[in-house]
């Protein structure tokens, strides 16, 4: 069988943290607040293989009241998604995703965070897709007060 599901995350910008996007760390003067790393990317991600399998969301597996993963990469949490997966005799066949964000230019860090995405799920960087694109100035993630991220998933059972 093979099923698909979607994700979507998004995360303030604050002073004081590192930018991690797809497992990359992002030069930038502001970093995304949340409970682990709070990479948007990894998080839609997880979402949506999550939801391809029928298992709820990344708030179900790694809620933010749980202060043993405080900080937690989000590439770990990649692993246990894929950990979960296998649990299901699933994997992940294509993952396609977008980052909305105005700033920092992701362009220069695509093909990395495509490898680190890859390499957390075990899988070929050919099966993973990422773009990124501005929201033209508009909203909270036009003032850059913020950053989004989109993602599907296709999952085939093995």
């Amino acid at each position: 069988m093979i099923r698909c599901g979607i994700g979507y995350d998004a995360h303030r910008l604050v002073e004081g943290r590192a930018l991690f996007l797809g497992g990359v760390e992002i030069p930038h003067d502001r970093g995304l607040d949340g409970h682990s790393d709070a990479d948007v990317l990894a998080h839609a991600i997880a979402d949506a293989l999550l939801g391809a399998i029928g298992e709820g969301d990344i708030g179900h597996h790694f809620p933010n009241t749980d202060e043993t993963i405080r900080g937690i990469s989000s590439m770990e949490i990649l692993r246990r998604v894929r950990s979960l997966l296998a649990e299901r005799n699933a994997r992940a066949m294509n993952i396609d995703a977008t980052v909305v964000a105005e700033a920092p230019q992701l362009q220069p860090h695509l093909r990395e965070m495509r490898a680190k995405i890859a390499g957390a799920l075990a899988c070929e960087v050919s099966r993973i897709n990422i773009k990124a694109t501005t929201n033209e100035g508009l909203g909270m993630i036009g003032r850059g007060e913020g950053m989004v991220a989109m993602a599907t998933a296709l999952v085939e059972d093995v």
